[in-house]
């Protein structure tokens, strides 16, 4: 069924600009277009909106099934816009809980995992100032009995293991400036594409630059506009769901097939007895056999709790039932704090988009060698063809704010081509 997101716009025959996708970045660039007079039309495959920020009631409370956290608090986008809005903004915690086991870790042990942290940081960002790029673990130093743990940890952030992370490319962990939206980030982005002129359920089939103009075919028919802003995540774009006549050059080609799936899903828990006080904070837990790469704990002050999968974790899934990751987050933590600690603990979804067909990974992730290929995208084809979304964003790539600020970046370029 065909829906239209706003009731003030409709999509026109002929647009002055078709956008793909109705995620972060295909919102922000609507929005900048619309209000400097351009007829925008949005065409969105999903039948929602928000791409991979999505927010879901659990038992009455909010929570986020893609894009959480709101990173880089003083250069997101977001951030600057929520505050503008006065949108229901909370600073993330610093401090985490550290347990070993089903103890809280001393003070010592705390401080030499903050002190392989601060190794592991140096290490990198020494290293990825040479000019050539390599693998952001083979600059990993000696860290000890935790250097495992650090290693895990910003594998998942990455995406990837550190082996397949290109140097150059490595994201901060700087988690001083992070930011959480109370009701949802997923539900702030809805917000944001109020009286946009989007259809949902129309997948966009081929895009037709031969001629003046572009020719966009749809599940909806055929636009005629002056330019695209193409939002479409690159794992699906490695698909070949849209077809480019003629087809794109070879380099942008190349640059969209350099990426790699970006993997980090988490499973939903409902954990009213656990042993972790205070609203938002990340937990660390170390000393047994098995310990999870990142979780996030009552999350807005609730019961409700992130236990998060990397990607080689993640993936060992693929080929077993759906409730797999379930079963594995309920071992795991039973291993760290007793069977009888788990036994009101709910796991009440996981999430998969590394296979869901409109997003095929949680981002985009650069490896070894290729960190040149975002800004080979952000170069229009043909004046008439522009990318956008967090995979083009040097310095916020895997995140909602990243694709805002690339869609923005888009629409201003068009802004100024056409007058």
């Amino acid at each position: 069924m065909l829906l239209e997101a706003g009731s003030s716009n409709s999509l026109g025959a002929n647009p002055d600009v078709v956008i793909v996708g109705a995620g972060s970045a295909g919102i922000a660039a609507a929005r900048r277009l619309l209000a400097a007079g351009l007829a925008v039309a949005v065409l969105e495959a999903r039948d929602r909106i928000g791409g991979r920020a999505l927010t879901r009631r659990f038992r009455g409370h909010p929570l986020d099934l893609g894009a959480h956290w709101l990173h880089a608090g003083p250069i997101n986008p977001l951030v600057k816009l929520g505050r503008e809005r006065r949108e229901p903004l909370r600073r993330a915690p610093v401090d985490g809980h550290f347990f070993v086991r089903d103890r809280p870790g001393s003070r010592a042990e705390r401080a030499a995992l903050d002190r392989a942290f601060a190794m592991a940081d140096r290490a990198m960002t020494q290293g990825a100032k040479a000019h050539e790029d390599q693998p952001a673990a083979r600059v990993l130093p000696p860290m000890g009995p935790q250097g495992q743990r650090v290693a895990a940890i910003h594998g998942l952030v990455s995406g990837r293991p550190l082996d397949e992370v290109s140097l150059h490319d490595f994201p901060s962990m700087e988690y001083a400036d992070n930011l959480f939206m109370a009701g949802g980030l997923g539900a702030y982005v809805s917000r944001l594409a109020r009286d946009l002129p989007i259809r949902l359920g129309t997948a966009v089939q081929s895009i037709d630059w031969s001629g003046q103009g572009v020719w966009v075919e749809s599940a909806a028919g055929t636009l005629h506009a002056k330019a695209v802003i193409v939002t479409t995540p690159m794992a699906v774009l490695q698909q070949g769901m849209i077809r480019f006549a003629p087809a794109l050059p070879n380099a942008v080609h190349e640059a969209i097939h350099g990426f790699t799936q970006g993997v980090y899903e988490h499973v939903v828990l409902h954990w009213p007895d656990s042993p972790f006080r205070g609203a938002d904070r990340l937990a660390s837990l170390t000393g047994t056999h098995r310990s999870p790469p990142g979780l996030l704990t009552c999350i807005d002050g609730t019961p409700f709790h992130f236990f998060e999968l990397d990607q080689p974790t993640a993936t060992g899934f693929d080929r077993r039932d759906e409730h797999a990751p379930s079963r594995f987050a309920r071992a795991v933590l039973a291993e760290h704090f007793g069977h009888k600690a788990i036994r009101h603990l709910t796991a009440m979804h996981s999430t998969t988009w590394r296979n869901d067909p409109w997003s095929r990974a949680s981002w985009a992730v650069v490896p070894p060698g290729l960190s040149t290929i975002r800004d080979i995208l952000k170069a229009p084809v043909g004046e008439r063809i522009w990318f956008a979304g967090e995979a083009l964003s040097r310095a916020q790539w895997g995140t909602a704010g990243g694709a805002w600020e690339e869609g923005e970046r888009a629409a201003g370029e068009i802004i100024g081509r056409l007058g």
